[in-house]
């Protein structure tokens, strides 16, 4: 998941994954900028976050809660 501490979309999709036990890994995009120029490229020259990255290769970004866990749901994650 790409991230920033100051990003409230960020803690809700981070603090639902963890009340489902999700494991997934955070990156940091205000302390990585390869990670920063990466969330414009997924999103079309948007810096929007959270960009939540899955195995299958798709992505959701800033799902609301009902979204990520429909598409945790999908992929047998939980």
């Amino acid at each position: 998941m790409y991230s920033a501490d100051w990003c409230g979309d960020c803690r809700r999709s981070k603090r639902l994954m963890d009340e489902l036990n999700v494991v997934y890994t955070l990156i940091d995009i205000e302390a990585d900028q390869k990670a920063a120029d990466k969330v414009i490229e997924i999103n079309g020259g948007m810096r929007s976050i959270p960009v939540i990255i899955f195995a299958d290769g798709t992505h959701l970004t800033e799902p609301s809660d009902k979204a990520l866990k429909t598409k945790l749901l999908e992929l047998s994650i939980i």
